[in-house]
């Protein structure tokens, strides 16, 4: 096995609860990463950016929690629109 379990990041994003594993994986070029429950990963060369992404990705700031928001309203009102175009 040469995957190693790094730590666990709990936290909330979209929403939701989040939660994030940080692995090392020695056979990669980049051997840090993580993997989030909601299908997001991201790999790293090193361990402290890893950290600062995964801590990130569970604890969004204000400004991504706005976008974030944006987002889902763009998206529901692309939603109604498409479905008032098929009705």
């Amino acid at each position: 096995m040469t995957q190693f379990w790094i730590g666990t990041y709990h936290g909330r994003h979209d929403g939701t609860q989040a939660k994030a594993t940080a692995t090392r994986d020695d056979t990669r070029p980049e051997p840090y990463a993580w993997a989030c429950i909601c299908g997001a990963s991201r790999a790293f060369a090193d361990r402290h950016e890893m950290d600062l992404s995964a801590w990130r990705h569970t604890h969004p700031t204000r400004l991504d929690r706005m976008r974030q928001h944006r987002a889902r309203r763009w998206r529901a009102r692309q939603a109604r629109r498409t479905g008032s175009l098929t009705s």
